[in-house]
């Protein structure tokens, strides 16, 4: 169909948002290595336009709110000047075993 798979967009928000928290000065891995993760559990897109294949597309990835166990997000992904998605996502903070965790001070700093 000369689409891109809406399946592919969520690919882009997680991308936006391992790149913001990296711009922000914080490691995705580093949170790993502390026993943490940081998990989806909700996310929400609704679609406005296709994108097509080869077009250059433009993520804008923002953090909306910082809680003690969470974090919520917005995406914008835009081709030139339409907007072809838009998305929220929560995030919780959890341990190996899946229990809330308090997010560590190099996610709540930012």
């Amino acid at each position: 169909m000369g689409c891109v798979h809406h399946s592919q967009f969520f690919n882009y928000f997680e991308q936006g948002r391992t790149e913001l928290l990296r711009a922000q000065g914080g490691c995705y891995r580093e949170i790993e290595e502390a026993g943490l993760f940081l998990v989806v559990v909700r996310l929400q897109c609704s679609y406005h336009q296709p994108a097509r294949y080869d077009d250059l597309l433009t993520l804008v990835t923002k953090v909306e709110l910082v809680s003690a166990v969470k974090i919520e997000h917005s995406y914008r992904l835009l081709c030139g000047g339409r907007l072809l998605a838009s998305a929220t996502s929560t995030l919780a903070c959890v341990d190996q075993s899946g229990k809330v965790q308090r997010l560590p001070e190099s996610v709540t700093s930012q």
